[in-house]
């Protein structure tokens, strides 16, 4: 074999190796590109979770997912807290309170991470997230007793429009949905973060995502409908939320305040909604713990941890 020869061998080899081999009848491979969403689905259970229907509306069964302290015993009377998870009424599922119920439960609390009906899953409203949410709250307190929680001790907690349901859970008067009472006692307190309370124009869509009717946009809006008397509140949430405006939560907690109520609200300056998450670095991580370390604290204020 020639020189020549030998150095076009290697450099087919190397072609071949690099490329792989290349046959007429075989086209290039082409990936296909999708701009498909992914499916949500409703989860069934949970992970170191009991679960229970707590509402059947029609064919469809609404659950909640209740994990439970190490020593717990029916006979307990825990605090309970309760995690609305976030997504504009639109999406969204039970997962995301995993962590938070993990976090209940390592200090003694009853974990409990209701699901409730959103548009991508149910083709529903608002006012059915709304309506979920009480109802979860009102099963509960039915069932404290096989459950081991004291129903005068329940915290609703609830991130973006999951701290709008969280919120309604406290408000005396009927929801906005039809058939909607309210539970039978109150939260013993309510902890939001990044949570949405004004649902009119200025607020979290204002009357777009209640089908540009205003009168439906205030029938649901937190501060306009709240009584004078709610439970200790403490809020989170950052000045940089270009989802739900920061001013929302400062107006929320001036008028509880006006009205005597007890409201802290914790600022993040400079993170954006979900100010928690790990996209905002350091920063998210510290505000994380500081957001686990301030909901202690309340809660032991209030004789609940």
């Amino acid at each position: 074999m020639t020189p020549s020869s030998r150095l076009l061998t290697i450099a087919l080899a190397a072609f071949v190796a690099f490329a792989g081999p290349v046959t007429a009848q075989t086209p290039a491979a082409v990936t296909p590109v999708t701009t498909e969403k992914k499916v949500e689905t409703t989860p069934l259970t949970l992970p170191g979770c009991e679960t229970f229907v707590y509402r059947k509306l029609g064919d469809v069964e609404l659950r909640l997912h209740v994990m439970k302290p190490k020593g717990w015993t029916a006979g307990d009377k825990r605090p309970a807290l309760l995690y609305y998870f976030g997504g504009g009424w639109v999406s969204g599922t039970p997962e995301s309170g995993l962590r938070l119920a993990k976090w209940a439960a390592s200090k003694g609390l009853v974990g409990i991470i209701p699901d409730y009906r959103t548009r991508n899953r149910f083709q529903t409203t608002p006012e059915d997230s709304i309506s979920d949410g009480r109802a979860a709250v009102r099963w509960l307190q039915e069932h404290a007793t096989e459950l081991g929680v004291d129903p005068a001790k329940l915290i609703a907690t609830g991130g973006s429009a999951g701290g709008h349901v969280a919120s309604w859970t406290a408000i005396t008067a009927a929801g906005p949905a039809a058939d909607d009472p309210a539970p039978a006692v109150a939260p013993a307190a309510l902890i939001l973060f990044n949570p949405v309370t004004d649902t009119k124009d200025g607020g979290y869509g204002g009357p777009k995502r209640f089908g540009n009717k205003p009168a439906r946009a205030l029938a649901a809006s937190v501060p306009d409908q709240m009584q004078a008397k709610m439970p200790p509140t403490l809020v989170f949430h950052a000045t940089a939320d270009a989802t739900v405006p920061y001013a929302n939560s400062v107006a929320f907690r001036d008028k509880l305040v006006a009205s005597g109520n007890r409201c802290e609200l914790v600022t993040f300056e400079g993170l954006g909604h979900s100010y928690y998450s790990t996209k905002f670095g350091e920063a998210g991580k510290a505000a994380y713990e500081k957001t686990i370390t301030d909901t202690a604290a309340f809660l032991a204020s209030l004789g609940l941890l």
